[in-house]
């Protein structure tokens, strides 16, 4: 398959702010080093799952007014998230956050969710899958599979969910995608992928780390994350080792990543899977930003310009789906 040369978009800034690379550059000296340090044993990741909620609530806390209400229903388990005068109605966003499969949850992306409320209007559900290394494969995608067709049986129709998603998140959400695709269950209008994770071996990132190093984390310490959920399972396994199968029905997506993130690989890699399959993508690698660098507003200025192409993006495919509609 070859590779995107595809360097620059319009809009997207062709250098990060100051911000941007004090952040990258603190990352790079502060983070790192305890990132790669932390061993996944059970203190390990408690302490590692309290890291990243500490940096996901310091760097972008729910603005003031966010609605949260919780649900849990049979296997589903999430939030709804809403920013202050965002009501319920016929369209949602159905979010899936990143972790490695080990780390986050519905509470340490609610600021994210709400931002991205606040920018498109429109209520977010945020499901809460189960965790590795407690719950192994195909646990998550079990639960990210349920949470959409709770959608489907809940008020909303495919044409009116859009997804986004973020790291571990991006590989849920191709699986969902496949997996719709290969059963003609309904798709979701639109995707918007941040930083999504691939390959869960993490070569398309050791590779791009030999080129450039990535401030949050090595691919080899990052590794060892999907390991708590694959463990045992050959990398090849299907559902873990994705591919779009040609002219298989998708929505359009939307894939950001940051320049400075080893992941900008698996983004590169995506964005051309796709597209090769028939399906439309949209690449955009933004210079100097960090892994999920969206969910990180007060640190890094691009967060919100990201976001805000993001919902944008958004609302375009839904506007697209309800002129099809009208026309037919």
């Amino acid at each position: 398959m070859t590779r995107s040369t595809k360097t620059s978009v319009p809009g997207v800034p062709a250098a990060p702010s100051l911000r941007a690379g004090l952040a990258a550059a603190a990352a790079e000296y502060g983070l790192r080093p305890l990132n790669c340090a932390i061993p996944l044993n059970t203190p390990g990741i408690w302490f590692a799952r309290k890291l990243i909620a500490t940096i996901m609530a310091a760097g972008g806390p729910p603005p003031s007014g966010t609605n949260v209400s919780q649900v849990r229903a049979g296997t589903v388990r999430g939030e709804w998230v809403r920013a202050a005068g965002v009501e319920f109605g016929k369209r949602a966003i159905y979010y899936i956050h990143g972790s490695g499969y080990v780390l986050c949850s519905a509470r340490t992306h609610r600021g994210l969710a709400a931002r991205l409320s606040r920018e498109t209007g429109l209520p977010v559900f945020l499901t809460d899958y189960r965790l590795a290394p407690e719950h192994r494969f195909p646990a998550a995608a079990d639960d990210v599979a349920a949470g959409y067709h709770w959608l489907l049986t809940h008020g909303f129709e495919g044409k009116d969910i859009a997804v986004a998603c973020d790291s571990a998140g991006g590989h849920l959400v191709l699986d969902l995608l496949v997996q719709n695709g290969t059963r003609s269950a309904p798709q979701p209008a639109a995707v918007a992928m941040f930083s999504p994770l691939l390959d869960l071996t993490l070569s398309l990132a050791a590779e791009q780390e030999l080129r450039k190093r990535d401030p949050v984390i090595s691919a080899r310490a990052a590794a060892r994350l999907p390991r708590q959920y694959t463990r045992g399972l050959p990398a090849d396994t299907p559902r873990l080792r994705l591919t779009v199968p040609s002219g298989i029905e998708l929505p359009p997506i939307l894939v950001q990543a940051g320049g400075a993130e080893m992941l900008s690989a698996d983004a590169r890699h995506l964005h051309d899977m796709v597209r090769a399959a028939g399906g439309s993508c949209e690449l955009e690698i933004w210079p100097g930003q960090v892994h999920v660098f969206q969910a990180l507003p007060r640190l890094v200025p691009e967060a919100d310009l990201a976001l805000r192409r993001a919902a944008e993006f958004l609302g375009t495919a839904f506007a697209a789906r309800t002129e099809v509609e009208q026309v037919s």
